[in-house]
């Protein structure tokens, strides 16, 4: 088969060769919005008098059947021509003939597999950003079924102090908020047109690339040639992006491995989350959160085989990135997938409100909460904070004390202390902003709120 670019050989391509240097089984994932880009290109050679009207009606009618039976599954991949570009364009000469040869006038392979990415990740990280909102819609839920439910909360992975687990949980909302931004952020870089740079010098022949980023909804041109065909950028920004999102997530699934132990039965995932085993019949594994765990080094690993692919490459354009496509492709998908089934997976979750209060009882998480009540008496903190840890040095349940014994630590305490050690009064004391009082919870969630509106 003569190869499109093969004017320059006089040997066949070693089939070896053929095979290491393909990418069209991976490639092929960006054949709509390669054909997507090629008709803006194509309309905008037309506007500049480099095609006729009829050249172009005919290479847009080529490109418009090609994408049908590509949509239809009825398309011929041929990994002997290398791509997805030079199979669209193998192609469509066949179909339109001579004509067809015009479509790749002024832009090289090189600006046009950064275009086919950025619209690829465009469209992909719009579908992130709207699963995101849809798994803070579910902590919304949970946050809101669950307002008033007690737990120890954590420093160290020890009991500190009582909080709601409506305010630990809207913590992931939060984090998921951040990602988001960082998601809107990142499609600033990516939503700018790439197309016109050519191989790495633009070109001689006098393109609008103004109005090709106007009919691909570009925000804007890039600024240099040569960094656009070298630039990954914007995919290392979003596997960075990606990499944190998923890091919450396992930090997620940690907690909800933790939770649904026998140890600590906080919570129980239902069924349709978890898998059995093939020899203890009593078992149910909690494999969703465990795989999403997993899958969180994955998505670093992607990370880093691009940084690592990038680092040492000189201007411009290189080969080694066309190894920039499996990363990117399965990030995405391994990201979205996560998103989705989370999203599920927490509204189903039941929460053992009983259990996770008794987990407080014989602790010593009202310490602070004492500390506080005797600066509140007059007491440097300092001193209180002191006073405080000798009666937990004490090694007893702090409702064995009588207030006698507590006035030989201090002569402030009065019967009113006894209130205050309570789970309930510390958490309703926690009424700075952000903080896990009741008000604060319910504030926070109205904030929420107002922000998916926004």
């Amino acid at each position: 088969m003569q190869k499109l670019w093969g004017g320059r050989f006089s040997k066949q391509t070693d089939a070896i060769t053929e095979d290491f240097t393909a990418s069209i089984q991976f490639d092929y994932r960006l054949a709509s919005y390669d054909i997507q880009g090629s008709i803006a290109h194509t309309s905008m050679l037309c506007k500049c008098g480099i095609l006729t009207d009829e050249e172009e009606s005919l290479i847009v009618e080529g490109l418009n059947s090609i994408n049908q039976d590509i949509q239809a599954n009825n398309f011929p991949f041929d990994p002997q021509l290398e791509d997805v570009h030079m199979n669209i364009e193998h192609a469509l000469i066949q179909r339109i003939g001579e004509v067809g040869k015009k479509l790749h006038t002024a832009r090289s392979r090189n600006d046009q597999i950064s275009l086919d990415m950025r619209l690829y990740l465009r469209e992909e990280v719009r579908q992130i950003i709207d699963l995101l909102k849809s798994f803070q819609s579910s902590i919304l839920l949970m946050a809101e079924k669950n307002m008033e439910i007690i737990m120890p909360g954590h420093t160290h992975l020890q009991h500190a102090e009582p909080v709601l687990f409506s305010h630990h949980i809207m913590a992931y909302f939060w984090m998921l908020e951040r990602d988001m931004q960082r998601f809107v952020d990142c499609l600033k870089r990516i939503n700018i047109l790439p197309l016109g740079a050519c191989a790495l010098a633009g070109t001689s022949l006098p393109i609008d690339r103004e109005y090709t980023a106007n009919l691909l909804d570009f925000s804007g041109v890039t600024e240099n040639s040569i960094d656009t065909v070298s630039d990954r950028d914007y995919i290392i920004e979003f596997l960075s992006a990606a990499s944190v999102c998923m890091m919450h997530l396992s930090r997620l699934s940690e907690e909800l491995i933790l939770w649904s132990t026998h140890e600590y039965c906080w919570v129980d995932i239902d069924e349709a989350f978890c898998t059995g085993s093939s020899i203890m019949p009593q078992k149910k594994n909690p494999d969703i959160c465990e795989l999403t765990r997993g899958k969180t080094g994955r998505v670093y690993g992607n990370l880093f085989s691009l940084l690592t692919l990038m680092k040492s490459l000189p201007l411009s354009y290189n080969r080694d990135m066309q190894e920039d496509k499996e990363p990117l492709f399965d990030t995405v998908d391994t990201l979205k997938q996560c998103l989705h089934i989370y999203s599920r997976l927490i509204t189903s979750l039941k929460i053992n409100a009983e259990r996770m209060r008794l987990s407080i009882n014989n602790d010593s998480s009202w310490a602070t909460e004492m500390a506080n009540y005797l600066v509140r008496k007059g007491i440097p903190f300092r001193e209180a904070h002191h006073i405080s840890g000798r009666i937990v040095a004490a090694n007893r349940d702090i409702a064995e004390f009588t207030l006698e014994e507590l006035k030989q630590f201090s002569e402030l305490f009065e019967n009113d202390i006894f209130e205050v050690i309570k789970p309930e009064y510390g958490i309703n004391q926690k009424n700075s902003a952000g903080g896990t009082s009741l008000k604060q919870v319910k504030k926070q969630i109205e904030q929420a709120y107002r922000k998916r509106i926004e």
